[in-house]
């Protein structure tokens, strides 16, 4: 039985045919519980076709604890409480730039507005935080970056150095314009007070979907 099966909307692309088949085998062959549950695994892509998308934030890995993650990154099931440190801080950073923070976890409604909540890494062993950064999921995530970027200016959020260390894989829309890069420090109590704290993503994006014409995110009211 298939571990997940591809997105429709990004089966174009090549990690699926190069990269998945021996990902998914691994998986397989790991005793361990992985995160998220395996229907759940892409989900992010899942929830965002290309042309539909119009902002990008970068994760690390899924949560490990059992019952947090299900496949977006920092978003997490509506019942979990208290929040992760990582998302708690978000809100805070939400509460101070827009005056307003969503009543729980669940991210879900920000990708039903075209943000893709994209983690680098796609699944991990439970309590065993980036147990699976040697599979090779990042390509994926390379790939995705290498797409999106070319379709339309998209706005990106590379928050903490290794999601900035995908920076070169974005290039520059077809049809001209320019893509808005936000890239602060992570939101991780380890770093959120070195320039995440006061950096308000949440309404610089806003304003700069204004003046491209398009709709702001409701970031807010789930």
């Amino acid at each position: 039985m298939s571990t997940a099966s591809p997105p429709s909307h990004w089966a174009h692309l090549p990690f699926f045919v190069d990269h998945w088949p021996d990902i998914e085998a691994q998986i397989k062959n790991d005793p361990r519980e992985i995160l998220p549950p395996a229907a759940q695994r892409f989900a992010a892509l899942e929830a965002v076709a290309p042309d539909k998308l119009r902002v990008v934030i970068l994760g690390q890995d899924p949560y490990p604890t059992p019952g947090h993650a299900h496949g977006l990154s920092f978003s997490v099931e509506p019942d979990v409480a208290p929040l992760p440190r990582s998302l708690s801080n978000i809100y805070k950073e939400l509460q101070d730039d827009l005056g307003a923070a969503p009543p729980n976890g669940d991210l879900r409604f920000w990708a039903k507005q075209g943000v893709l909540l994209l983690n680098t890494v796609l699944s991990v062993p439970a309590s065993d935080a980036n147990g699976h950064k040697g599979l090779g999921w990042q390509t994926l995530a390379h790939q995705v970056l290498a797409d999106i970027s070319t379709r339309r200016p998209t706005a990106f959020v590379l928050w903490g150095k290794q999601a900035q260390a995908l920076a070169p894989h974005i290039t520059s829309p077809k049809d001209g314009g320019q893509h808005l890069m936000i890239e602060t420090a992570h939101p991780s109590p380890l770093s959120a007070r070195r320039g995440f704290f006061g950096s308000r993503p949440f309404s610089t994006i806003n304003t700069w979907l204004a003046d491209q014409g398009d709709t702001p995110i409701n970031w807010t009211d789930a």
